[in-house]
């Protein structure tokens, strides 16, 4: 007697579709949306942001690296948001923005663009050796 189940092969086929048969999933968002991007990218953007509104002011801040890392590498008394370290023998000056502790200081994005931009402010004040209302008028004021 022929059964009606034909045998099943020995080897197994690649998986084309999901036990459902609805397909395989996908991205949850594709790449060019903003919900792609990790906390880390979107950070460096508003730093990013941040740097290009003050660069139109104070031209010589295109030779100083800003740079994001996650934490500051030794804690004192206070965790700094931020520090600038002067130009020195063959090396640019930097300005580092700690990413977590101005996060964990922040409930929303506004919030942190808002922070983010006092730190640079800040930062490049201390860098330039002046207040940080001169150098953004509109420092202090949000």
């Amino acid at each position: 007697m022929d059964s009606p189940v034909p045998p099943r092969p020995t080897e197994p086929r690649p998986r084309r579709r999901d036990r459902h048969g609805r397909g395989m999933r996908g991205p949850v968002a594709p790449p060019q949306v903003p919900l792609s991007a990790s906390r880390a990218e979107s950070f460096r953007d508003l730093v990013q942001d941040s740097v290009e509104r003050l660069e139109r002011r104070w031209p010589q801040l295109a030779e100083v690296d800003f740079l994001v890392l996650d934490v500051p590498g030794s804690l004192d008394e206070s965790v700094p948001l931020g520090r600038s370290v002067p130009a020195g023998k063959g090396s640019p000056a930097r300005i580092v923005v700690y990413r977590r502790p101005v996060e964990i200081r922040t409930k929303n994005r506004d919030e942190r663009a808002l922070l983010v931009h006092e730190v640079v402010v800040e930062q490049v004040a201390d860098l330039l050796g002046l207040a940080p209302e001169s150098v953004d008028p509109r420092y202090g004021q949000d």
